[in-house]
């Protein structure tokens, strides 16, 4: 047992090493850790986020703080109404957005995404916008688990998350 720890040790070591690094230009922000902390908590909900990491979403403020949410839907309400969970003004413009696509449980670009809604699948908020990098994988979901309408980024409102929460 002691071999296999220390193996192990040896090995982390070895490919934190070996691993290339990019040197950041100077004065350039560290790159955002889109896994949230164990008590990284959703401004939306209060909910603890690292319980469910296949659902996260992350919005990054250039310059600023970095919120986790437990789902695109926190993230949308955040979004849409920011001045009710941040006390500082906030440039969003700028803010990197992600969220995990349900398939490949990778993040992906919240802008570029496609979601879901109406279907079958319930996220940790109940009925939830389930994210996917391409419009076929959605399609394909939509299918298999009886979703009703496919959206893109631009076309979420506040009317259409309220819905969701009925």
């Amino acid at each position: 047992m002691r071999k296999l720890a220390h193996l192990l040790v040896c090995l982390g070591a070895f490919c934190a090493w070996a691993t290339p690094t990019t040197p950041l230009p100077p004065g350039a922000a560290a790159p955002v850790a889109l896994k949230p902390g164990p008590k990284s908590l959703c401004p939306v909900c209060g909910m603890l986020v690292s319980k469910y990491p296949n659902w996260v979403a992350v919005v990054a403020v250039a310059q600023g703080p970095v919120f986790y949410f437990d789902g695109a839907k926190d993230m949308f309400k955040f979004l849409l109404n920011t001045s009710k969970y941040s006390k500082a003004p906030l440039e969003l413009s700028k803010a990197t957005l992600h969220v995990t696509d349900y398939y490949l449980l990778r993040t992906i670009d919240a802008r570029s995404a496609w979601y879901v809604i109406g279907s079958t699948v319930l996220g940790p908020m109940g009925h939830e916008l389930v994210p996917f990098a391409t419009e076929a994988e959605a399609r394909e979901f939509m299918k298999d688990h009886k979703g009703r309408r496919l959206l893109q980024f631009h076309e979420v409102s506040t009317e259409l998350l309220s819905k969701l929460d009925l």
